[in-house]
Parts: C-alpha cells; structure tokens; sequence
C-alpha cells in the first residue's frame, strides 16, 4: 500500500486557510496514488488555539469544518487531527475518512504537560480501551480507542505524546499483535537536536512492536512561538523508509512510500546518525521562524536597532539567511508573493546576465546617500534590502569598532542603514531629572540610571521608523540577559519579536563565528573580534558584559543546572566545584549569589519580554517554558546557607 504523511504550515482557527493546505495535501496525495494520508495533530483547528480549545463554539466549528473534506477523500482514506467536545470535555482526536465517509474518531490517551505544553489545561485524557459516540447533524461515529481496516491493513493511534511514554503503557503495546500499522500524528515541537530523539523514537517503535510506524508533524510556526519542523518518518520492523527535509518552508510537504505488508522483514537494530548540527539546525528553525511571523503579522518587513553588537548582529544575519534559504527552495516570486511584504510596483528586479544580479538598488530605497556609488547587487540583497532597515543609534561612549561592525555588515547583506546620535535626547532627559531633584546625575551615585537612560531613548524613535514603515521591530535580547536582568526596560527589550532570547550568549558567540566562515558573512569579523559591551559608560571605563556578571559559559552553566535540572543553590555551588577547578570557591559562591539574587529581582522582565522563538531544549519565557513568581524570598535563606 502506498502510504504517505504530509507535514502542513497551519494557522490557529483561520479555518480557510487550514482547509486550503489540508486540501493541497490530499489533492497531491491522489496525484501521487497514495492509499492512505496522516495529516498532522489538530491540524484543522490549529495546534496552538490555546483556551479556546475550552470554548464549546470552537470544537464545534470544527467539526463542522470536517465535513468540508469528506468529498475530498473519494478514493482514499485521510487522517485529520481536530479537537472535539463532550459534556463539556474536550478531546485531542485524529479523524479517519475515506470516500466522503467519516471512519471514526481515534482519541489521545496521554496529554503532554512540560515545557512548552500545557495540553491538561485544554484536553481530558482518553482512557484506554474505551469507546463512545460522537454525532453532527444526525450522523454518529465512534470516538475512543479504536482500530481501522484499510485495504486488508489494520492501523492504530498513538498521537504525538502517546509514542514519548515509556513502551510498557504506551499505545502501542496494546495495539503490538493486533495492527499492521501505527500512525502518528504529531505537534511535536523544534529544539535543537531533537529530531535525532524522533527517529530513535519511531525506528525503535517499530522495530519492538513489529509494525509499520507512520508519522507526520506540523510545520512552521503556527502561533507565534513554537516551530515546528515538519519531519515526516516512516520505519517498518526497524528499517527506515522515508525521512524528508526539515524546516521546509513550504506550506505542504507531502512525502509517500510504497510498503509490502505481506511480506515480512526481519528486525533490525537501530542505525545511529551523524550528530547533528545545532549551528545549522538553528539556523533553518530561525529564518523559518522569521519568515512565518512575517507574513502572518501581515508585517512589510523588520526594522532592526543594529548595534554592531553579537545579539543585533545575529539577528540582522537571521533576516538575510530567512531570505536566502527562503528563496532556495522557493524561488524569488513565490518567495515575495507568500512573504505579503512585497507590492508589485516595488518588485521589479533587472537581471543582469546568467549570474542572476540585478544593475539597480531596490526599488523602493528613495535615500539620495544610499543612491550614491551604486554597485551591482545579488537579488537576495535587494530583497533584504525591501525587508530589513537598520539604524545604529550612537552617543558618546559609542566606539568606532561598533559603527564599523554595523554598518559593514547592514552593507553587505543589503540592509538599508541609517547613523544617528541621541545624545541630544539623553542629555534632555539627563537635564529635566537634575532641575527637578536639584542636583547633578553623576557616574559615581547614578550608574545604572544614566546607563538605563542611553538605552531608553534609543526606544522612541527606532519604534518610530517601524512603525512608519508597518515593520515589526526585532528586540535583540538572548537568553543569558533575560535570565539575570541585564537589559533595560522599554530600552532595548522594546519591540515585537524577539528572535533569540531562547539561546545563550555563548551560543551566539559561536554561531556568529560559524555564520562567518561556513555561511560566508565575511562582515562579521569586526563584532567576532569584539568583547560583548552594552557601551552604556564612559568609554574609559572599557565595559563589558562578563565584568559586569560574570563569564557567560559558567553563567549559563548556573542558570541549566538551577532552571533545567531544578537544584538548589548549594547543590548548583557543589557541581560547579566539581566541574570548574580553575575557580575559587568564593569566586563561585559570588557568581552563585550573584545569579540567583539577579534572576530572582528580574522577573518582572522576564514577563514583558517580546514573543521569542523556543530553539533550545528550555528556555525562561513564563508563557512558554518556565514560570517563577514576580515577587518572592529571593532565595534569603538558602543564599545565606551557602
């Protein structure tokens, strides 16, 4: 039987949309001569309708829209996830249809409720072996645990967390002996190096329950935060059959295979893959990221703060590879045409030759300096050129080094850039407080107030351009600043997506080394050679991040051993001893005080963070990954114990 899974970009409760891609899957699949298609989980409604899931009127609506695809499925047999409500009770089900008939309705037994789910709040567990009935206008089908017989093929359901449980209570124990075939279908979100967990996952599934193991994911990012990767897997008896290509930034991704149910295969052991990279991984989640919230923003573009800095040069970098990879696999007209951001006026590209470069700026740069010295640049810089505009934004204790660092890169993407100062501004505030407290603001009693102020200013009118452009605005924060507070309040937090405040500033460091020699931003040389500063005092005063805190790689160290493996203070200070002996122990008890009292004052911040994408295997954003009271003990007693 020619079985496939399709990994489908899906939006939440935008029912015209879901149903256009979940009719483009089935429509491919029959030009295909596929059998028998898995959709994803709730791919319907959306995976990410959140409380509405409680709401009696959504199930309902979708299971109204259900009925939309039975014509679809003449001549073969589909499977669609969608939630459905009983007695007040929402269920996670997976719908079988097959020649406009609905099959029935399989049901998710375990609900996934850490991390970045919280599926107990919206769905009621299904319990195994159960059954009842689910009706709609006078037609009644069975919903629970159920088996399905497709062309002499029986098949079961484990639904995404089902197949993460231990094998002795999984789904697929009860189902071993019974099925042919397991399917999955899954909102299984990206982290790095997790897909290496999802093969093992399903190769060892049907290897140890002698079957054929379906599996397909969502793809994109669907509600803002979470993105998923789109992998579609298929194993029989340990074998693997079809794996496609993550991250595809495609709206469909229909992927099929032919599988001989009656003759058997030997099992085999697992086949173990090359490591994966987390650079390159990151990189394809980020710009796909990127480019979803793009155009379900209905956004024009980005508008960056580019301060020459690791953080806004990752991010500048992250809008230039979403164009790149981008166009790759879609080319440069289907690119624009589902980015929203481009008009036809404003589309126009000259080609120039074979080489595919174009003899004119972008048509939309109307800036008489920009205009000057034009050189002939790549399509893909003219198409950043439309989507990102950067400002460096300096004031007295900015460097050179960190102009250069900005401007070179802005150049050689094809940012637009623009160079101001703000110290006009800042010295008008600076001015107003000393008037009405009647004294002066110095370094010596007034540090962090006149670092805070820099970075405020800079605030207005960065939102200003975006907002005149209808451009979403990047903050640039990373995870290791969020943790410890070191960021400034509608200063630089300010903006509408915050891209990579999921990963650490170590991270970031290695990642823009890799982007220089492996991806080819050869501008990025001046902030690689660059100590990480917030250049908020005197320039004298040589400020860096790491003086200020403490080294990044043993702050991130604290924060997983505190926030990841949940330990205590003294048991976070006795690992660090064990690990780091080139340190003193009271250099670590410092940095551990330091950390925790830091964390602890900061989550308030943490709170009004812009949305950030979830790319690690955790992360500190309270509506995601971790959440923390806004006013606490602060850890007194167990930092007075240390």
């Amino acid at each position: 039987m020619r079985i496939a899974g399709a990994a489908l970009n899906q939006i939440p409760f935008d029912w015209a949309h879901n149903l256009r891609t979940i009719g483009i899957a089935i429509e491919q699949a029959k030009a295909a001569g596929v059998e028998l298609l898995c959709l994803p989980e709730l791919c319907l409604s959306g995976y990410n309708c959140e409380d509405l899931f409680l709401s009696d009127w959504l199930p309902a609506t979708a299971l109204a829209q259900l009925q939309k695809i039975r014509p679809l499925t003449q001549g073969i047999c589909v499977v669609v996830g969608l939630p459905v409500r009983l007695h007040h009770r929402t269920y996670n089900t997976a719908a079988v249809l097959r020649d406009g008939q609905i099959l029935g309705f399989a049901a998710k037994q375990f609900l996934a409720n850490d991390g970045v789910h919280y599926e107990t709040r919206f769905f009621v567990p299904w319990v195994a072996g159960e059954t009842t009935t689910v009706e709609h206008e006078g037609e009644t089908w069975p919903l629970g645990d159920l088996i399905f017989e497709h062309q002499s093929v029986r098949f079961g359901f484990e639904i995404c967390e089902d197949a993460w449980r231990p094998d002795d209570v999984r789904p697929a124990c009860r189902l071993m002996g019974k099925v042919d075939m397991i399917v999955n279908p899954s909102a299984s979100h990206f982290a790095m190096s997790k897909t290496d967990l999802r093969y093992k996952l399903v190769l060892n599934g049907s290897r140890k329950f002698n079957c054929t193991y379906l599996y397909a994911n969502l793809l994109g990012n669907e509600a803002g935060r979470i993105i998923y990767d789109g992998e579609i897997l298929v194993a029989r008896n340990g074998h693997l059959l079809k794996r496609n290509q993550l991250l595809s930034f495609k709206e469909v991704d229909m992927e099929w295979v032919d599988v001989d149910f009656a003759t058997p295969l030997e099992p085999i052991e697992l086949v173990h893959l090359p490591e994966p990279d987390e650079y390159r991984e990151l990189n394809q989640a980020m710009s796909l990221g990127l480019f979803d919230y793009l155009r379900k923003a209905r956004s024009r573009g980005f508008v960056l703060s580019l301060s020459g800095g690791a953080d806004s040069c990752f991010c500048a970098v992250g809008v230039a590879e979403m164009v790149r990879l981008g166009v790759a696999e879609l080319g440069e007209e289907e690119f624009k045409w589902r980015s929203g951001a481009f008009e036809a006026a404003k589309t126009e590209v000259v080609q120039a030759g074979a080489g595919g470069a174009a003899h004119q700026q972008a048509t939309d740069v109307d800036n008489p300096a920009e205009a000057e010295n034009q050189k002939p640049i790549t399509t893909n810089q003219q198409l950043v050129n439309h989507l990102l505009t950067c400002a460096y934004q300096g004031t007295v204790n900015s460097s050179d080094d960190t102009l250069n660092s900005a401007k070179e890169l802005a150049d050689s993407i094809g940012a637009r850039f623009f160079d101001w100062t703000i110290d006009e501004e800042v010295s008008g505030y600076v001015g107003k407080i000393e008037h009405a407290l009647g004294r002066e603001l110095t370094w010596q009693t007034d540090d962090l107030a006149l670092q805070n102020i820099q970075a405020r200013v800079r605030a207005p009118g960065i939102w200003l351009l975006a907002n005149v452009q209808n451009c979403l605005l990047i903050t640039t924060s990373n995870r290791s600043e969020a943790s410890v507070g070191y960021c400034t309040m509608d200063g630089d937090t300010a903006g509408s997506i915050s891209p990579i405040a999921g990963v650490d500033k170590d991270f970031v460091k290695k990642w823009l080394r890799w982007a220089q020699t492996e991806l080819g931003y050869e501008a990025l040389r001046h902030v690689n050679a660059l100590q990480p500063t917030a250049e908020l005092r005197p320039l004298a005063d040589k400020q860096t991040d790491e003086r200020d805190l403490m080294p990044y790689p043993l702050l991130n160290r604290i924060e997983r051993l505190a926030f990841y493996d949940r330990l205590p203070p003294a048991a976070v200070l006795s690992q660090l001893v064990a690990e780091q002996p080139s340190y003193e122990l009271e250099q670590l008890r410092t940095y551990v005080r330091r950390f925790y009292t830091l964390w602890s004052r900061n989550q308030w911040k943490r709170e009004r963070y812009a949305p950030s994408f979830h790319l690690d295997d955790y992360n500190v954003d309270p509506r995601s990954w971790l959440r923390f009271p806004i006013l606490s003990g602060g850890f007194s007693e167990e930092l007075a114990a240390l």
